[in-house]
């Protein structure tokens, strides 16, 4: 009698530009049991499925925004948001933000959250972008321990970041540098113009 072999699952990431097939229901089921698990967004609680498929068909309309999923078994289970600064901000047009990035449970321990943010990263230097900003929640213990583990450094913490349940949630916020000789030329700037002259 033979042993049934384990099904090995396909893991795959992109930067999503349309929607095809499933994935707008796809990411709203990810994103909706992301929230409900307790991160990945400012929702405390998954909004009505109208203002969910709204909200990801504008994210798409956004210029400055690139959306990026991760699929397991071809369907979308993880995202993130490379943000980048509007078109007036030139002086921060070195940087973007990685914002709303998210597993759902269901398709955790696979690697998404780190190919997604892999993605966002090499997206972001494929842009000419040499810093990557964001911010968390202190409860997202797994994402923390992701972040650290690829060298972001932590530079400051919200005491008052987030209220989820009547009670306050510290912030911590990261930065890291993507291009070594971009990090010491800021750095060295950042040094002789420290910014605390009149």
């Amino acid at each position: 009698m033979g042993v049934a072999s384990a099904h090995t699952p396909t893991i795959s990431v992109e930067r999503l530009t349309r929607f095809d097939h499933n994935d707008l229901a796809d990411l709203c089921d990810a994103a909706d049991a992301a929230i409900g698990a307790g991160g990945g967004f400012g929702w405390v609680k998954p909004p009505p499925r109208h203002v969910f498929e709204s909200y990801w068909k504008g994210v798409l309309l956004v210029p400055e925004r690139h959306l990026f999923v991760g699929r397991l078994d071809g369907s979308i289970a993880a995202a993130g948001q490379l943000v980048r600064p509007t078109r007036n901000n030139e002086a921060q047009a070195f940087s973007a933000q990685l914002m709303h990035h998210f597993v759902a449970p269901w398709a955790r321990g696979h690697g998404l959250a780190k190919l997604v943010t892999l993605a966002v990263e090499q997206a972001a230097r494929d842009n000419a972008i040499s810093m990557i900003n964001l911010d968390i929640r202190e409860t997202q213990i797994a994402a923390i321990q992701l972040y650290e583990g690829l060298g972001y450094t932590r530079w400051g913490v919200h005491p008052h970041y987030a209220k989820v349940d009547g009670r306050m949630i510290r912030g911590f916020y990261y930065h890291k540098f993507l291009d070594p000789e971009a990090e010491a030329i800021l750095s060295k700037a950042a040094l002789t113009n420290p910014g605390d002259t009149p």
